[in-house]
């Protein structure tokens, strides 16, 4: 199985993401490791990414996706999958690839990425993912007002479901 964490900038993808392959002794990835140089240049300048940028990105994690689900063992995948065709893309299914919404309001989102420090997302682009933003009609929903360990258990808890 491969959990992917979605969300916008600032939501905790990441944080919470690493929490729970840890604690599901499964291994973590980062879906902005798998970024073009390009990419994350645009990114930094804060210039919003097209779908045609984001289109080979999407491709090598749907092929990682496979092999994670092929081969023994098990992933988390922290990415923001802002659109329903890129979960698509990704072979989201709630089966054998589940997703982990991280559900959050804008200002809170603005004020942690503010507080970031280190990451190429410039905060400037949060309005662009909010507006891309297609919430997942299904899969596992959980509101970030609440500390990363908190949203761990509630994802536990739904995970049950999903087994």
């Amino acid at each position: 199985m491969v959990i992917i964490v979605i969300g916008p900038s600032g939501c905790g993808k990441t944080t919470v993401g690493k929490i729970l392959a840890n604690q599901l002794g499964w291994s973590f990835y980062d879906a902005d490791d798998f970024h073009s140089k390009e990419n994350v240049e645009k990114m930094r300048q804060g210039t919003p990414l097209t779908d045609k940028d984001r289109e080979p990105w999407l491709q090598g994690l749907a092929n990682e996706i496979k092999q994670w689900n092929h081969n023994p063992g098990n992933a988390v995948l922290a990415c923001s999958a802002l659109k329903a065709s890129y979960r698509q893309s990704l072979g989201v299914n709630q089966a054998t690839v589940v997703t982990v919404y991280l559900h959050g309001e804008f200002d809170l989102l603005s004020n942690r990425l503010k507080a970031r420090q280190g990451h190429y997302m410039n905060p400037n682009l949060l309005q662009s993912q909010i507006d891309t933003f297609e919430a997942p009609q299904n899969g596992i929903t959980v509101s970030i007002d609440q500390s990363p360990e908190k949203m761990v258990e509630e994802i536990f808890h739904k995970l049950k479901e999903y087994q």
